[in-house]
């Protein structure tokens, strides 16, 4: 399972750890990732999806999975949520 939200395509970063001494050390930064069940009230079931805290945040801001995937750029979104874009493009 990679590392990458389902919806933005936020994946694991690179920097360094920096010491009191100065020292660096290469690091990953990876995103906050959460299995959430969001809910599409167009058709009625939910869809089990492994997103960002970030990207949960600009869900409920945006009002639901349906609104979110309507503005949402396709280049962004995952195999699985372009199928329930399209799912929702066709209901």
């Amino acid at each position: 399972m990679s590392r990458v939200c389902e919806l933005t395509g936020k994946g694991p970063m690179s920097g360094n750890n920096i010491s009191h001494a100065n020292n660096k050390t290469r690091r990953r930064f990876l995103p906050n990732l959460n299995e959430v069940s969001l809910i599409s009230d167009k058709l009625g079931r939910s869809f089990s999806l492994r997103i960002s805290a970030a990207a949960l945040r600009s869900v409920d801001h945006r009002g639901g999975l349906d609104a979110y995937l309507a503005k949402a750029k396709d280049v962004e979104l995952s195999d699985r949520a372009l199928k329930i874009k399209r799912e929702l493009g066709k209901a």
